[in-house]
């Protein structure tokens, strides 16, 4: 690793950085922002209503507009699949071809989600201080221009970096699903990556750069119970005919212990590494709120008191939440008919290390075998998709981060696993497993990604910025050292 003074500013690096921030990625995110380009999975019709095109073109524009030697920009088209922005930019000063570096980011959103606040909305940004409210400005819609402009602020304050691939997917939030495909025909393209670069996480403050070693995988599908072909009269059929919200609950007894949220399948657990519980103990000691940080009805407590058990319940065990519900007509609609059908859509959190394809198959199984009363259940649109355990940092990258943190914020980087799911980290894990990996992000506590009143704090994003030229520089340093 270079010696501290060589990892400095740059001519300008910061001013740049800042500068375009201010005047050109913050007005690109308010039309960003503006689309009402949900994931797939949210709208089945997506080329059909074009959203997802739009954002695509204005993302592809914004990019291929940028002052970065040799940079190309293209979308990358598969039949029936959301399309994937691919830029290759060739080494830069004293990079190698031979190298590559892999920057990570998705335009698709989640969709829009009740409870906004009064004059805000999920496609309608509204700047308030430092923050940019709407839906997908953090999560992460932000990346494609922040890891573009990160080479280009390093290209002109005369930092080096090695041959440079953008991959920004438009099937992310969905669980990318549509992602392998686009992998598998751009593996030449691709090459083998040193080192991975992804700005779809999160952290804990706004005072370091926060580094992510660990993602839970996912399941997720729509359980559906029918017992009538129509609704009848409660009063008439109500003790002959079964409820179906009644066996939907009895088969989620089966997977879920309702008392304490456990849930009781083998295949959704994993041992957790020692490493990992040491980790989520030394943040609880600095950060004892850290997994408490939520916008708690008066009363409520947490399923677990200990800090760090609560890390551990948030990164590394396996939980269900139940994210949508049909079948039912609202209280203000109700009337006296016991309902033909129920369905949940269920969403599965599991631990890294979890065979999520042997998960999901337990949980059907699970919930379809003997169904109660003759029921008919299904268990339909089943998809998963993996977790990620970091590899261990490189001594140079440690170093790297921790010194381009400590320039950026005034602190060196921590580390901690994360609650959420990036299937893409669990497919190149897979496919590159000497990489070295830094997953970050600007997901602070209550910037509430995929709910209401979601926002982007641009100065932490700007550091971010600043943080991956340094990295990439500070790669370029490392290898010819090693020569």
């Amino acid at each position: 690793m270079t010696d501290r003074h060589e990892l400095h500013d740059g001519p300008g690096l910061t001013a740049h950085i800042e500068r375009v921030w201010d005047d050109e990625i913050v007005p690109a995110l308010f039309e960003y922002i503006s689309i009402p380009n949900v994931s797939k999975a949210f709208d089945p019709q997506w080329d059909e209503h074009g959203h997802m095109r739009r954002a695509v073109e204005m993302v592809r524009g914004w990019c291929a507009a940028r002052t970065i030697a040799g940079l190309t920009v293209e979308v990358h088209e598969l039949a029936g699949l959301t399309p994937v922005i691919v830029m290759e930019i060739p080494a830069f000063g004293d990079g190698s071809d031979d190298e590559t570096v892999l920057l990570y980011g998705h335009l698709d959103k989640q969709p829009e989600m009740t409870g906004w606040r009064d004059g805000l909305g999920p496609w309608t940004p509204v700047m308030e201080g430092t923050r940019l409210y709407g839906r997908g400005g953090a999560d992460d819609g932000y990346a494609a221009f922040a890891s573009v402009l990160a080479i280009e602020a390093a290209q002109a304050a005369g930092l080096s970096h090695h041959r440079c691939i953008v991959i920004i997917e438009a099937s992310e939030e969905s669980g990318s699903p549509d992602l392998p495909a686009h992998l598998v025909a751009l593996r030449d393209r691709i090459g083998t990556p040193s080192l991975v670069l992804c700005l779809d996480s999160g952290c804990l403050d706004d005072q370091r750069l926060w580094v992510t070693t660990s993602l839970r995988g996912l399941a997720a599908g729509e359980l559906r119970v029918d017992v009538l072909t129509e609704g009848v009269h409660s009063g008439g059929a109500s003790g002959v005919v079964p409820s179906s919200f009644r066996i939907l609950r009895h088969l989620l007894d089966r997977i879920e212990d309702s008392a304490t949220g456990e849930l009781l399948l083998p295949e959704l657990h994993v041992d957790i590494p020692a490493d990992r519980r040491a980790q989520a103990e030394a943040t609880a000691a600095l950060f004892p709120d850290a997994g408490n940080t939520h916008p708690w009805v008066p009363g409520v407590r947490p399923m677990v008191d200990d800090p760090a058990e609560q890390l551990l319940a948030l990164t590394w065990r396996p939980t269900l939440s139940t994210t949508g519900v049909s079948g039912i007509p609202s209280v203000e609609l109700a009337g006296n008919v016991l309902r033909p059908h129920t369905s949940f859509q269920l969403s599965f959190r599991l631990p890294p290390t979890c065979d999520h394809a042997a998960a999901l198959a337990a949980i059907e199984r699970a919930l379809t075998a003997d169904p109660p009363s003759g029921a008919r259940v299904e268990f339909r649109r089943g998809h998963s998709g993996p977790g990620w355990n970091a590899p261990s940092f490189a001594p140079w990258l440690q170093a790297a981060l921790d010194e381009a943190s400590t320039l950026a914020f005034g602190n060196p980087s921590r580390a901690m696993g994360e609650g959420g799911t990036i299937p893409f980290m669990g497919m190149l894990g897979d496919m590159f497993p000497a990489a070295q990996f830094v997953i970050t992000g600007v997901l602070g506590p209550d910037a509430n990604a995929h709910g209401p009143n979601e926002y982007l704090d641009v100065p932490t994003a700007r550091k971010v910025t600043c943080i991956l030229s340094h990295v990439l520089h500070a790669q370029v340093q490392h290898t010819r050292a090693a020569e």
